[in-house]
């Protein structure tokens, strides 16, 4: 069985990479096809494969403007020659499903989320951005909606990465979805007995808008807290102008830093409405709970009065009563990262023959890198 890996572009590790990496080892031979290509800014596993840019990596500038670049996306993935394949597995959240494969293969898409930009959050989008942008977007998302809908039945299998981003699915393509989480390394944030838990809440991630970290560090400037926001962004001073004294920024920081942050604070503080959100699992494969809105992927990884709480109005007043009232000692390290185990990569791998299978795919006999 010939395999290739459609993915949309591959220019940072980010979950949608994690969940690549993982098809990666599953099918060790695979092809894999994208429209940007950044060797130095991918993994080793990755690069033990065949990697095939479209066209779009041959203008100027693509490996760091190739969202620019997203009109001439869809001509690129029709023009991939995929004949010689079997299976096709295309990973979505920017334009990879639209390809043609040969008519016996048999495509799996794993969806991250239909492309946000010009569907549920077009408006923000739009508001954002610049005078020409303005002016061009409309008509380009336009197009992008009626081909993205269109190249939707192209796909024989949907899978989607939460109940959340399933029921889009079948808001835009009206096609059902199979969920399946992503896969997490859990074992990676194993806790050492040696770490004692510390006074602090964290936040974690990339420091973007819709992430709405301003609502976290607005209610533990308020409350007088002390919280930790660990990462980068485009929004690292807007939220530093906001903080109080008891906010600390660390940045990004090494691997085993990470893990022990993970697993010494009181809880993790996550406002945003993310598709699936790999971190709060992290940090319940560590130990530690979870506060966390109640939508989004949030819905499948935080089981209230088990791993945490969810808050149910995306606010700082809300978020503030919540922590307010939160008491970590009761909520049970042990059964935290049982729950944290069910999003395991093995378990993810395991889904996913069974799903092939059941498609008359049988890659019992695939073996791991």
């Amino acid at each position: 069985m010939r395999v290739a890996l459609i993915h949309y572009w591959l220019t940072k590790m980010r979950g949608g990479e994690r969940v690549l990496e993982a098809f990666a080892r599953m099918f060790p031979d695979a092809d894999i096809y994208t429209h940007v290509y950044d060797r130095s800014q991918t993994s080793d596993l990755l690069a033990q494969h065949q990697v095939q840019t479209t066209f779009i990596s041959k203008f100027p500038f693509a490996k760091t403007q190739y969202q620019k670049l997203l009109p001439f996306m869809p001509r690129a993935l029709e023009e991939l020659d995929l004949s010689q394949y079997d299976l096709v597995i295309s990973s979505e959240s920017g334009p990879a499903k639209g390809v043609i494969p040969n008519p016996n293969a048999f495509h799996l898409c794993y969806c991250h989320s239909p492309m946000r930009y010009i569907w549920d959050l077009y408006p923000q989008y739009h508001s954002s951005a610049g005078r020409l942008s303005k002016l061009a977007f409309p008509g380009i998302a336009h197009r992008l909606r009626t081909w993205d809908v269109t190249s939707a039945a192209r796909v024989d299998q949907f899978v989607a990465n939460s109940n959340f981003v399933a029921r889009r699915i079948e808001k835009y393509y009206r096609r059902p979805s199979e969920v399946i989480h992503p896969p997490i390394n859990v074992s990676e944030f194993a806790p050492d007995p040696s770490w004692p838990l510390e006074d602090f809440y964290l936040v974690a991630g990339e420091l973007v808008r819709y992430k709405r970290f301003d609502i976290v560090v607005d209610a533990f400037t308020r409350l007088g807290k002390p919280l930790v926001v660990m990462g980068d962004g485009e929004d690292l001073e807007f939220l530093k102008k906001r903080a109080g004294p008891n906010v600390r920024f660390v940045g990004r920081v090494p691997f085993g830093e990470l893990k022990r942050l993970f697993a010494t604070c009181k809880a993790l503080v996550f406002a945003g409405e993310e598709d699936f959100g790999m971190i709060p699992v992290e940090v319940m494969a560590s130990g530690r709970p979870v506060i966390a809105f109640a939508q989004g992927g949030s819905l499948d990884t935080v089981k209230p009065g088990v791993t945490g709480v969810l808050v149910k109005e995306q606010s700082v007043d809300a978020f503030c009563d919540a922590v307010e009232q939160f008491d970590p000692q009761s909520l049970s390290s042990d059964a935290i990262i049982e729950h944290a185990s069910s999003f395991s990569t093995e378990v993810f791998e395991a889904k996913i023959r069974t799903l092939l299978a059941q498609n008359g795919l049988d890659i019992t006999q695939t073996e791991s890198r």
